[in-house]
């Protein structure tokens, strides 16, 4: 019988749907982090139960056919990427089976793989993220510490630049790594224990299409001191990124709170815009340090133009678009419905969704706040012809913001 600290030569079967290895020993299931099917691998028993356990890869015997050196140097120890250390062919492979294998168990669609349509990469899956959240410390020796957390953990793994990141993101990170030194108290970075410090995150959206830059820095403080806030601006704004990119917004963000929610409720702009514009096809979107986007836009784009295919669409549908964010697929299915109505249940989302539309000239698009559950009976009540369609489930104030979508139909 395996116990802990047994060390064991495995062949890795199977991948699992967080990305682990899976292994058969003497009728056990074995789940191994860092692996692929065809590895042989010797690995280190860290946890038993009666029929399956957990390892640790300690040496790649022989590797698999689809191992690839990662680009990222802390790709293991980091829990921002899974199976980098996959070739891109096998992680797309890997990410259709799982959407297969959810249709079986979840849908019970007997024939998922038949009915799946080829799945689309990308050209370059290599820095195309363009929202990054870098949470900042310091390890035991008191330097700086900026990356990312280390898988099921609040570790930081420190780096310099990710692979998955738009480039710009790794000089405003060396950027601040100065700033918090030279800043001293003002700056000092956040510690989850204590509760002290002042800088928790360090936030950043690039524009794909407009080349523009937001960066956000989330604060354990209610501000920054006038010449704190004097040296962020002169050091960003200074930067010179590739292919005429900028930062055009620098902000504050107050979050005071013990939690492992990111950012506050309070934003303060110190440079600049209060928020950023891109474009996903023709469809012009703000986007604020709160909103929701889509991060990788060119799949987005690519996503959007098959789903606006596939609902083939004439101009005269009514189309509902259920937790609609900012209304990124709102705006894009706009273009060739007759009217399209958002539902969700964030206010600043349906403000920004609103605005979104605005911008676009759009004026077939009506913006919903509140939880779905709670226009449901509405919704189709509306749709089964009521004149009356169950109003008494909504409050006045829900009550009017339907009445007057549904005058609009």
């Amino acid at each position: 019988m395996l116990k802990k600290d047994d060390e064991i030569t495995l062949i890795i079967e199977d991948m699992g749907s967080e990305g682990e290895g899976v292994a058969r020993y003497d009728g056990l299931t074995l789940f191994v982090k860092d692996v692929l099917p065809g590895d042989e691998i010797r690995a280190k028993i860290m946890k038993m139960k009666k029929t399956y356990g957990y390892a640790r890869l300690l040496e790649i015997i022989r590797p698999s056919e689809f191992r690839v050196k990662p680009q990222c140097p802390v790709a293991r120890q980091c829990g921002g990427c899974q199976i980098q250390h996959a070739d891109y062919e096998y992680q797309l492979r890997f990410k259709e089976n799982k959407v297969i294998n959810c249709l079986r168990r979840i849908g019970q669609v007997e024939n998922a793989a038949d009915l799946m349509e080829p799945i689309i990469g990308m050209e370059n899956p290599w820095h195309y993220r363009n929202k990054a959240q870098f949470p900042v410390g310091r390890d035991r020796n008191g330097k700086v510490k900026i990356g990312f957390y280390a898988g099921h953990s609040h570790s930081i793994i420190d780096m310099d630049d990710c692979m998955i990141q738009d480039r710009a993101n790794a000089q405003i990170i060396r950027v601040m790594r100065g700033l918090i030194d030279e800043c001293g108290d003002e700056l000092e970075p956040y510690d989850e224990k204590s509760g002290r410090g002042v800088l928790r995150h360090i936030i950043t959206r690039v524009g794909a299409v407009t080349g523009e830059i937001m960066v956000c820095l989330v604060i354990n403080r209610d501000d920054l001191g006038k010449d704190v806030r004097r040296r962020i601006i002169d050091e960003l704004i200074k930067l010179e990124f590739e292919n005429d990119k900028s930062i055009v917004s620098i902000s504050l963000n107050v979050n005071r709170k013990s939690t492992n929610v990111i950012m506050g409720d309070k934003l303060i702009t110190i440079y600049g815009k209060d928020s950023i514009t891109d474009y996903i096809g023709d469809i012009k979107y703000e986007i604020s340090p709160l909103s929701f986007y889509q991060v990788n836009p060119l799949q987005t784009k690519k996503l959007y133009d098959t789903a606006l295919e596939y609902a083939g669409l004439t101009g005269g549908e009514i189309v509902w678009d259920l937790y609609c964010g900012i209304g990124t697929i709102s705006l894009f299915l706009a273009q060739k419905a007759g009217k399209v109505i958002g539902v969700e249940i964030v206010p600043a989302a349906v403000r920004n969704a609103k605005r979104n539309a605005e911008i676009n000239g759009l004026t077939m698009l009506n913006f919903m706040p509140g939880a779905l559950r709670r226009w449901c009976p509405v919704c189709i009540g509306r749709a089964e012809g009521r004149s009356q369609p169950m109003w008494w489930w909504l409050t006045r104030q829900e009550r009017a913001a339907m009445k007057s979508c549904l005058t609009q139909w």
